[in-house]
């Protein structure tokens, strides 16, 4: 199929054929009719595309924070390398559309294949022939309203919210500044609900539209006529609301509300304006200002968005997808009128020239849309369906020497990545692009475009969001499972059923069950060729000072400090109520490198918790009465370093550094030279002993017992949290 995409590093434009979307559950996918060009935020992030890096860093100060951050924690090469990847990547344009539903996802039941539905959303409202959409960011559309009108949902349901921000009343006086597309649509709300508008934005043109449309009078923001219109209309008080739907660098929009509104008159901002608020003027009115997010409650949450939980309707009134059906009604009923808004109707096809004709000021339009080739046609049918002891799941492996399938010597070795996120493209794919003997075969993704972007980066033959065809597919022989942690488990006992060897990031499980359910894949297949991304025990840092060190004749004690600061809000690693507790996604890690220092598996874990914050501390016992001690803190500095490790033994210190210093105090003193622009955690590493194994059919680098002890360690955690006391590993080693 054919999607819109932007590079937002070089500015290009481009149709890009990609991989149509699968359909998940809880949503259904819809082939498009209409798609409606946002000529306020898309132009504004086209424009943005099209600066130098310098251009692009002071128009969001933001990003550069987060940069800045990162190269603290991460180092400068690999913060160069994720930034990179972000920008030389295709990035997806469009969020409001209409469009047929071709496909229905299991657990739909309100819509059936062939309904008509407007959708939402920047991930899932592409300017694209066919998008995968969730329950809560579509609406059906009411008989007798025609597909181009209903492809104005989503921008009307943004307007909605706005004045539902401003808690307009009948007989009411509001001022609407910018009478762009939003401000055309806020006009007309507004008109609807009994109040009357006026109207500011410089072109004349807008002005003139907008009084057809519902405002009393609308002008310049210099014209003494829109002051003279404001003070005639509410006997010089003011207007009651001021909804600021301009964009741009000045700061006129605000002023300019501050003198127009009344005392304690609210101000709502929807567009994006320079908001430098006169002290005084809105101190002494006490101006109320509020922010209108979006399409309304729902929006940037997680569970409402993609899982499909609703809010009740009693506490919440109007939702995302409330706001959608009730801009949806208010068109079919005639209320909204967007014809008159429509500038210009282009093919599909024709969406380059299109927005670059809107860049360059060749064509003035309020709404542009985007149609579709017809007729529409079908592509699939509806419907889819004492001391608490932890037990380490005993691997029970098949009778005999496990097969591999024979190689020619010097065959390739075909990979194939399900997944294709940013520590995929920034930590692993790098380094096996330029490995000797590798052929990148598949990348397979649930969203069509970021496989497109792998395909394009990183050489992959083929990209596709159908992971049966991969999996059936004989010639692959190895499958890397790099998706959200909630996967990993079923995706890695289907790879390994399909006698695949599999790459799968931690976690391997975040449940008991989901740990048996790979080793029941294991027994019933007879394959047991799976490798966990536990790459710090390859570190070259690490595997120096540990030979440093020596061998150990007495038990150990060992210190791991983790400073794995704060989230970002809205980050996926949140989610805990799917994706598990950040500890149980990334704590494999600092088990397996303790248990690789230490020789043996962990045989009980004790684990405590501050309340109110996710800090932990893990204190691990080994058989040989050596202990470890895990601090997993997110409440720390943001400069300090990251993971610092020591181990004590036989009169011996091992000190890491944050993989950019080691030492080894004993009878002699030995330091590394620090690393000052790298931290080597052993990736590059830990694929080579992949690949390794794969090419010539030797054992797996970590045995499939430690990494069955090591994610069993790790789930006793959250069961040692919850019993306050210590779980003792039934059955390790």
């Amino acid at each position: 199929m054919k999607q819109v995409v932007q590079n937002y590093k070089s500015g290009e434009l481009a149709v890009l054929d990609v991989p149509v979307p699968g359909c998940k559950p809880g949503g259904v996918l819809v082939r498009s009719a209409y798609s409606l060009i946002s000529t306020g935020t898309e132009l504004m992030k086209v424009s943005e595309a099209g600066m130098s890096m310098v251009g692009k860093a002071r128009s969001r100060p933001d990003q550069v924070a987060k940069v800045m951050q990162s190269v603290a924690t991460n180092g400068v090469p690999a913060t160069y390398r994720k930034v990179m990847g972000k920008l030389d990547s295709y990035t997806p344009l469009g969020y409001s559309l209409c469009g047929v539903v071709e496909q229905v996802g299991a657990g739909i039941d309100d819509v059936k294949v062939g309904d008509l539905v407007a959708c939402a959303g920047n991930e899932h409202a592409l300017h694209a022939e066919l998008n995968w959409v969730p329950k809560n960011l579509y609406a059906p559309v009411p008989d007798g309203l025609a597909p181009r009108h209903a492809a104005f949902g989503t921008v009307g349901s943004i307007a909605m919210q706005g004045v539902r921000q401003g808690e307009s009343q009948l007989g009411e006086v509001a001022l609407v500044i910018g009478l762009g597309l939003i401000g055309q649509l806020v006009v007309q709300l507004l008109a609807a609900s009994g109040v009357r508008v006026v109207g500011v934005d410089p072109d004349p043109v807008r002005c003139e539209l907008a009084e057809r449309l519902g405002a009393a009078a609308c002008g310049d923001p210099a014209s003494a006529a829109v002051e003279a219109t404001v003070a005639e209309l509410t006997d010089g008080h003011g207007v009651d609301q001021v909804y600021l739907a301009a964009g741009g660098g000045s700061n006129q929009p605000v002023e300019l509300a501050a003198r127009l509104c009344r005392d304690r008159g609210r101000v709502v901002d929807i567009g994006k304006c320079r908001l430098d608020l006169p002290w005084n003027a809105y101190y002494e009115k006490e101006l109320d200002v509020r922010f209108s997010r979006s399409y309304g409650p729902g929006r940037y949450d997680p569970e409402y968005e993609l899982e499909g939980r609703d809010y009740p309707i009693g506490y919440v009134r109007w939702t995302e997808r409330r706001n959608l059906a009730c801009f949806l009604d208010l068109l079919a009923r005639g209320s909204v009128d967007v014809e008159p808004l429509v500038s210009h109707v282009a093919d599909f096809d024709d969406a380059v020239e299109t927005y670059q004709s809107l860049k360059d000021g060749d064509l003035k339009a309020v709404a542009v849309l985007f149609r579709y080739p017809g007729p529409v046609e079908h592509t699939a049918e509806a419907g889819e369906a004492g001391a608490p002891a932890v037990a380490v799941p005993a691997v029970k492996r098949p009778s005999g020497s496990v097969s591999t399938p024979a190689r020619a010597a010097k065959a390739p070795v075909r990979l194939a990545f399900v997944g294709a996120g940013n520590y995929a493209t920034s930590m692993l794919l790098p380094h096996l692009t330029q490995r000797d003997g590798v052929e990148l075969s598949t990348v397979v993704t649930t969203t069509a475009l970021s496989a497109a972007n792998a395909q394009r980066k990183f050489g992959f033959a083929e990209a596709t969001t159908d992971l049966d065809a991969v999996l059936g597919d004989k010639s692959i022989d190895a499958v890397f499972v790099v998706t959200r942690h909630s996967s990993h488990a079923e995706l890695t006992r289907k790879a390994l059923l399909a006698g695949k060897t599999v790459f799968v990031e931690k976690p391997l499980a975040l449940t008991e069950d989901e740990l048996a359910g790979v080793l029941a894949a294991v027994e019933e297949s007879g394959n047991d060729r799976l490798q966990v991304g536990f790459n710090r025990r390859f570190a070259p840092l690490l595997q120096e000072a540990r030979k440093r060190f020596g061998a150990r004749t007495g038990p150990a004690s060992l210190r791991y400090l983790v400073n794995a600061g704060r989230l970002q809000h809205g980050s996926w690693y949140l989610q805990q109520g799917t994706e598990g507790s950040r500890f149980a996604g990334e704590g494999g890690h600092f088990i397996d490198t303790a248990s690789w220092l230490l020789e043996a598996d962990p045989v009980s874990v004790y684990a405590v918790a501050p309340s109110g914050n996710e800090d932990l501390q893990v204190v691990l016992r080994y058989p040989d009465g050596s202990t470890a001690t895990i601090s997993y803190v997110t409440t720390g500095a943001p400069g300090f370093p990251k993971e610092t490790l020591d181990l004590v033994a036989d009169g011996k210190v091992l000190r890491l550094d944050d993989f950019v210093r080691a030492s080894v105090y004993g009878r002699k003193k030995w330091v590394s030279s620090r690393l000052p622009k790298a931290r080597d955690k052993g990736q590059n590493a830990e694929l080579a002993a992949f690949i390794k194994a794969v090419r010539t059919g030797g054992p797996m680098p970590v045995p499939l017992e430690s990494l069955v002890a090591t994610t069993a360690a790790t789930l006793a955690v959250q069961t040692g949290l919850a019993g306050g006391a210590p779980v003792t590993l039934a059955g390790a080693r």
